[in-house]
């Protein structure tokens, strides 16, 4: 996850808080990129009108009352901060899981910065509160979200998202703009996507990626299955410690996928300038443009190669090809321990 240095923090203004759960407060925020902090809830975002941020903060829970909501400056930006007692917080909510935090004396937390150790339990003794955050972001402005556990979707906006959760599920769709998502543990969810650049790194939980236009696609998973289709970009990297990849439809020049343990499968729609395939343990199976032009390099530690493409031979052993499709203007790596090699025509 990214690291977070507090930089300078404003004298905290406290806004008076409901005397009753599930009444909606609402708070403006300017500025080029906002940050928001809450440990638990359920958080939406959506496209908003006018030159602020708007965030609707929602308090339920038994123990509703005690949350406080501040107004700081953080890394020079300002911030919304969710301030919960201290102690333990019981979330029993949507997306409920746990997760264990290390939270300032202001209420921020992300990035190793010394401060008290918060556990989010679903039961057990603690604060049993939540904040659902409702997060209006205007086109143009950036949004940075800081969530512990809960779950989080986000759709229509047009400006750049940094989200990292640590325990929570996220689903984005419709989204422009620069996107960079971080999970310790949750599922994510992108569709109809278009950026710069769009991250996506989950310590566990799998990643689904569908209707992608961006100059870089970056996806890392601790473990957890990659799926996807319709993706043009020009530089695709996917890496899993463990889990499949199963891509269709994609259309890079560059393109890197690596597994530690699981089988790769790529529809491959466009010529290529660069293709490393490398699985600890799996079957690559690729489809692939009928006249798509690569010297190919394959090795297997153990499994058969079928290559059903003409490919004129420069090297073959029985776990080994080397060769060339067309005029051979592109690259065609693929390298695995254990797990047989196709490559047809689509």
């Amino acid at each position: 996850m990214r690291t977070k240095h507090l930089i300078s923090l404003t004298a905290f203004l406290t806004i008076a808080h409901p005397a009753l759960a599930q009444t909606p407060d609402r708070y403006s925020i300017s500025g080029a990129t906002v940050a928001v902090y809450n440990l638990a809830g359920s958080v939406t975002i959506e496209r908003g009108t006018g030159a602020n941020v708007v965030v609707e903060v929602t308090r339920a829970g038994r123990d509703a009352a005690r949350l406080q909501v501040e107004r700081a400056e953080v890394n020079g930006r300002q911030a919304l901060v969710v301030r919960y007692p201290d102690g333990d917080v019981v979330y029993d909510g949507p997306g409920s899981g746990s997760a264990q935090l290390t939270v300032r004396g202001d209420g921020t937390f992300g990035g190793g910065i010394r401060g008290d150790r918060i556990r989010i339990r679903r039961s057990g003794s603690g604060t049993r509160a939540h904040a659902d955050l409702r997060i209006l972001v205007p086109a143009g402005r950036d949004l940075e979200l800081n969530l512990g556990v809960g779950e989080v979707s986000a759709n229509d906006v047009e400006g750049g998202l940094h989200i990292d959760v640590h325990s929570a599920a996220v689903r984005t769709s419709n989204t422009k703009g620069r996107l960079n998502i971080d999970t310790g543990s949750g599922s994510v969810v992108v569709n109809n996507a278009e950026g710069d650049n769009i991250l996506i790194d989950t310590g566990s939980g799998s990643v689904e990626v569908n209707g992608i236009r961006t100059s870089d696609l970056n996806v890392d998973t601790g473990s957890g299955r990659v799926t996807g289709s319709d993706i043009v970009v020009t530089k695709l990297l996917v890496n899993t410690g463990s889990g499949a990849i199963t891509l269709s439809d994609v259309s890079a020049s560059d393109i890197e996928l690596d597994t530690g343990s699981g089988a790769v499968t790529l529809g491959l729609v466009s010529q290529i300038e660069r293709l490393v395939i490398d699985t600890g343990s799996g079957a690559v199976r690729l489809s692939v443009p009928a006249n798509l032009s690569a010297s190919v390099d394959i090795d297997t530690g153990s499994g058969g190669i079928n290559v059903d493409l003409p490919v004129s031979i420069s090297r073959r052993g029985r776990t080994s090809l080397s060769g060339t499709l067309g005029s051979g203007s592109g690259r065609m790596e693929i390298d695995t321990g254990s797990g047989g090699v196709t490559i047809r025509a689509r």
